[in-house]
């Protein structure tokens, strides 16, 4: 049974910053891609970032490009987004994902097959 557990959503001004981390309970970690995705309400859920199994390669969606950093400690079990400079529309809860057992990265949802519950990230102006 895979778990995986986001923490460090909350409020947050405009300009400001916030860490999620997702912790997995998973003994191969180290082998699957990881993601973190996005649902505002009234949208459909969306790609913000990926990691390539060893960290070497990410991706990130064009919205969060320069401002997100996604990095993962597999000693720990766990992905990190680092989220600066928020912005309003950056509201959403964020939900992070196991993706496949190969050295890629992908922004499709049906290549991720487990998710976590999901954290509220609140960007007032």
């Amino acid at each position: 049974q895979v778990q995986l557990v986001e923490s460090g959503g909350g409020l947050v001004q405009a300009g400001g910053s916030l860490r999620l981390s997702c912790a997995a309970s998973l003994r191969t970690f180290s082998s699957y891609t990881m993601g973190w995705f996005r649902q505002a309400p009234g949208k459909e859920r969306e790609f913000v970032a990926a990691i390539s199994r060893r960290g070497g390669i990410t991706y990130y969606a064009d919205s969060v490009k320069g401002r997100f950093t996604i990095s993962r400690d597999n000693a720990k079990n766990t992905v990190y987004l680092q989220m600066n400079s928020l912005k309003p529309e950056d509201t959403a809860v964020y939900y992070c994902a196991k993706g496949p057992s190969r050295d890629y990265v992908t922004r499709t949802r049906y290549e991720y097959d487990y998710w976590g519950q999901g954290t509220q990230v609140t960007v007032s102006s």
